[in-house]
């Protein structure tokens, strides 16, 4: 089994007010059907009220972040499947609850997590 990450950005969901509620009920059947098919592992969204900070090895912490990564926000959630296919698949259905794209990455393997 592979974990995929499977994530939006915040500019990538244009709906309304009025259809929030619905997009909200539609991505959460998408994660309780993740459950209920034991492929969930985590989901979530970035807070992007609360601002970034870089944390050294000895524990100081600066606020900001790598130039890179700078606008890290949106959506993420995390399965993890049997194949590229199935991660398509669940993909596919998150798009379609969040009224837009999303973007598939795969993690490396890890015997430890």
């Amino acid at each position: 089994m592979t974990k995929y990450l499977i994530s939006f950005p915040s500019s990538a969901m244009r709906v309304t007010a009025e259809e929030l509620p619905q997009v909200s009920e539609d991505s959460h059947a998408v994660i309780e059907e993740a459950k209920a098919a034991g492929v969930y592992v985590f989901g979530g969204g970035i807070d992007e009220s609360v601002p970034p900070v870089l944390v050294d090895a000895g524990g100081v912490v600066t606020p900001g972040t790598y130039p890179q990564t700078r606008q890290i926000d949106g959506g993420y959630l995390v399965l993890e499947v049997a194949s590229r296919r199935e991660a398509e698949e669940w993909a596919a259905k998150v798009a379609a609850s969040c009224r837009c794209s999303q973007e598939l990455r795969e993690f490396g393997y890890d015997p430890a997590s």
